[in-house]
């Protein structure tokens, strides 16, 4: 029969991280987280409820969570459940409850300047498995005589066009040739002399 026993968590820390070392040297660290749960009540209200369940990490991630680690955090929790049983050292009643056995801490924002964090989770920090964020190394001192900025060499600049030429003038339409006129013509011709009045004055006495 298949088995699974997987929790994926969200949320804040209910209180400090509580570090220590069993008698072997593995480092144990104890913390509370709540979850936040809001739906619709019967009458349309909204209705909150929170729950709080408690994580254990070990060996180097819970040396991690103690060092970066406050009241408050936002915190991704991957792991499984476990089931704790002791006996009340009063009243001698067996007791049990379940709790979350951490596998994989991620660290969803870092601590503010005064030391503390938000109430709610910021999903775009980068997170953190192991080990704190890497510390920032020492920036170059400025140097004390600034530079002079170099003069931009210059460019040469576009040669000078050549003037425009004038547009020619337009070309005049040559006139039409004159109408041709048949009768003109005839009356610019000369008649043929008669040859009869020729003849009249050979005939003249002298």
């Amino acid at each position: 029969m298949a088995n699974l026993n997987r929790v994926f968590l969200l949320g804040n820390l209910t209180r400090d991280p509580d570090l220590r070392y069993a008698p072997s040297g593995m480092a144990i660290c104890q913390f509370g987280l709540a979850m936040n749960r809001r739906y619709q009540g019967r009458n349309g209200e909204e209705v909150n409820e929170t729950c709080f369940v408690d994580i254990d990490v070990f060996a180097k991630q819970a040396e991690s969570c103690k060092s970066y680690l406050q009241k408050g955090a936002p915190v991704l929790v991957e792991g499984h459940l476990k089931l704790d049983q002791w006996e009340d050292r009063n009243t001698h009643e067996k007791r049990s409850r379940l709790k979350v056995v951490a596998e994989r801490v991620q660290f969803l924002a870092p601590p503010s300047r005064g030391g503390t964090f938000s109430d709610e989770a910021q999903p775009d920090a980068a997170p953190v498995d192991e080990g704190g964020p890497p510390a920032a190394g020492p920036r170059p001192a400025p140097s004390a005589r600034p530079q002079a900025p170099r003069p931009a060499p210059s460019r040469p600049g576009p040669a000078p066009s050549a003037p425009a030429r004038p547009p020619a003038p337009p070309r005049q339409a040559a006139p039409p040739p004159p109408a041709f006129d048949a009768g003109a013509l005839d009356a610019a011709e000369p008649e043929p002399p008669d040859p009869g009045a020729a003849d009249v004055h050979d005939e003249l006495p002298f």
